[in-house]
């Protein structure tokens, strides 16, 4: 392991013990799943507040923006600061400053209503007003979960606001919240849902894609390229997916930044959240809210070099009962709408749709779509004969938090050099952990390895020629072209059949010792 790896585990490890330590003082009436949103809100406070500062200070260390009053604050320094970073903060509203007193401060709960209120609201009129509106409507400092009164409702953020404080996020060696060596809001929202997924049907359905998987998506959808235009998630849930794809392309070259929609509000302002988290600012990145199917954002921009996506498995959608559907866009050209009670291809087709000539998508899958008859077999014709289907990966069960679905990356291409279609069985590669299995480095490394070269290997990968596909109905399914390994123990029949004589002749020669046994005593008792 290496120094980074080990400072990695370290810091991973430590960040858990203290979120369990603020789970300890705060939990009472409030449940896992509420938890959860009180303190990824707090780390969020207190990440924009450290890099507001820091933005104001410019590396003058003779300037501690925390100390300042608010009067020094003119108009025309506010409206820069929010021209460049999309919100403002005074000195006195920085987490800092309230974390300090929050023990004694008696209209506490208040306070940080009217806080991330004015947050908010000082991007209003500017460009970053979508982006910064309703950030923290799922911290509700007014909640009776909190308690059944201010004192109580107090006590609890006070015990949250200190815990946050105590998090290190800048190392031994001080330094920078974006440069620690872990993804540490990543991590805290894995963490925390990895420990309420029993309560994950509260935000929405949502299943989170856990770092391992969303690193090989995003992997697939930017191999190759040295710079993209810019990034997209139809269905970006918390925008792990678009966070894993900036870590494995150089951040500059990304020209127009991230793009996503999400259906569910609490995730939606996760998202949001999450890109700001990660030091990208409002006009790098452009969250929308709504049903991706239905009320579709982006149409009408420039296409996506790259498409990464987990959306959810085989949900209902209005399909064929809303008759416009079959003359948009996205989905006229296969002529046929993804069946009502299932809407995975129309989440397959509908990215398809915002690809770019030269772009890649890498997609979670239901198994069921990629072997099932009607609609869904039609629209695999569609694809394949496209040439639109660069490779299907079969995954290994139980990757993902609350369900034990053994899933399939679906990865599409506009530039493909040949019409063969690869099949990848990943099925195998898994470590198992306590709840869930993962992959590791090295799985996520034998599958790029191979998805690059194309090269067929046994029992693992193939190539297959597209009339082959065609040939059999159409069928995607990994294991119609992957032949598993038979694990069964060989047997050397002659060697069997030598062994069997061997031991008949044993028996025989046994017998015949018993049997003269037997006569020799029965002769002895007629004797006597």
């Amino acid at each position: 392991m290496t120094s980074s790896q080990t400072n990695s585990s370290q810091q991973r490890a430590a960040l858990q013990r203290q979120i369990w330590a603020i789970a300890n003082d705060v939990r009472g009436s409030v449940d896992g799943w509420d938890f959860k949103q009180y303190v990824l809100g707090t780390l969020f406070y207190r990440f924009i507040s450290e890099n507001f500062a820091a933005y104001i200070e410019a590396g003058d260390e003779s300037i501690h923006y925390a100390e300042l009053p608010d009067s020094v604050i003119t108009p025309e320094i506010k409206e820069d600061a929010i021209k460049t970073k999309g919100y403002f903060i005074y000195p006195s509203q920085l987490f800092e400053n309230v974390a300090k007193n929050a023990n004694n401060n008696e209209s506490l709960n208040t306070d940080l209503a009217t806080i991330f209120s004015a947050i908010e609201a000082s991007g209003f009129g500017y460009p970053s007003e979508q982006d910064i509106k309703g950030l923290f409507a799922d911290f509700d400092t007014t909640s009776n979960r909190l308690g059944n009164t201010v004192k109580d409702k107090n006590l609890r953020l006070a015990a949250v606001l200190k815990g946050v404080a105590g998090l290190n996020f800048h190392g031994e060696s001080g330094g920078k919240f974006e440069d620690n060596h872990i993804d540490l809001f990543g991590d805290a929202y894995e963490f925390l849902i990895s420990n309420y997924a029993a309560n994950a049907g509260k935000s929405g359905g949502e299943f989170f894609t856990p770092q391992h998987v969303s690193k090989l998506i995003a992997m697939l959808a930017v191999h190759g390229k040295d710079s993209i235009n810019k990034i997209f998630d139809p269905a970006c849930g918390s925008g792990s997916l678009l966070m894993q794809a900036r870590k494995h392309i150089d951040v500059h070259k990304i020209e127009e930044g991230y793009f996503g929609q999400e259906l569910n509000h609490t995730t939606y302002n996760l998202a949001r959240m999450n890109m700001f988290l990660h030091n990208i600012n409002y006009d790098k990145f452009n969250i929308q809210l709504g049903n991706t199917l239905t009320e579709p954002h982006f149409g009408d921009d420039k296409p996506f070099d790259a498409i990464v996506s987990n959306p959810p498995y085989s949900v209902k959608w209005i399909g064929s009962d809303d008759p416009t559907l079959i003359n948009d866009d996205r989905f006229a050209p296969a002529g046929v709408l993804a069946p009502k009670s299932k809407a995975d291809f129309a989440f397959v087709l509908h990215a398809l749709s915002y690809l770019s000539g030269k772009g890649r998508a890498a997609i979670v899958c239901f198994p069921g779509i990629f072997y099932r008859g009607g609609a869904e077999q039609k629209i695999r014709k569609y694809l394949v004969d496209n040439n639109n289907v660069e490779t299907v990966i079969s995954l290994a069960p139980n990757l993902f938090y609350g369900t034990t679905i053994a899933v399939n990356i679906l990865v599409l291409a506009k530039n493909k050099p040949n019409t063969d279609i690869q099949f990848i069985d990943a099925s195998n590669l898994f470590k198992k952990e306590t709840n869930n299995n993962i992959l590791t480095d090295d799985h996520i490394q034998k599958i790029m390895a191979v998805f690059a070269s194309k090269e067929n290997i046994d029992h693992f990968a193939r190539s297959v020629p597209v009339e082959e596909v065609a040939e059999n109905d159409y069928n995607l399914s990994v294991s119609s072209y992957v032949e598993a390994e038979d694990t069964r123990e060989v047997v050397d029949i002659t060697q069997l059949n030598a062994e069997l004589k061997t031991t008949v002749a044993k028996i025989t020669q046994l017998r015949s010792e018993i049997d003269a046994i037997v006569a020799q005593i029965e002769g002895e008792g007629t004797e006597a």
